[in-house]
């Protein structure tokens, strides 16, 4: 018979902190788009806003891998993060190419996702352990 692995709690909380910081990221990007249409500051915040969502896209990757390897629990979330982290690359190109047809569905999918993803984490479903 088999026991769960000890699981280490500061992997999680540390997912936990990215996929909140993600979700605030991700809200902030339509009400920069916004300023984008309306002053001449806009462009340069929802540039910033943009490199937010990236580098906390990237921060939940690096957590969810922590939060298995290490952390001793499912390597699920990094599936999560690993789409993300392509629907993200994918965003900013479309911005790039200003292709606001694609561009703006896809910013309200991936906030969708990553309220998802909170409640999945609030709920504590990350803390699965491996099968020794």
């Amino acid at each position: 018979m088999s026991t769960p692995t000890p699981i280490k709690q500061g992997n999680f909380v540390f997912l936990r902190v990215a996929i909140i910081l993600q979700t605030l990221a991700v809200f902030a990007a339509p009400i920069t788009a916004g300023l984008l249409l309306s002053s001449p500051s806009g462009r340069t915040l929802h540039s910033m806003s943009a490199y937010g969502v990236f580098t906390v896209a990237l921060l939940h990757l690096v957590a969810a891998v922590l939060a298995w390897r290490p952390g001793g629990g499912s390597p699920k979330p990094i599936l999560y993060a690993v789409g993300f982290f392509g629907l993200t690359l994918a965003q900013i190109a479309l911005g790039i190419a200003h292709v606001k047809t694609l561009h703006v569905p896809l910013g309200v999918l991936m906030f969708g996702m990553s309220v998802l993803q909170l409640g999945w984490v609030s709920a504590g479903r990350t803390r699965v352990a491996a099968v020794a």
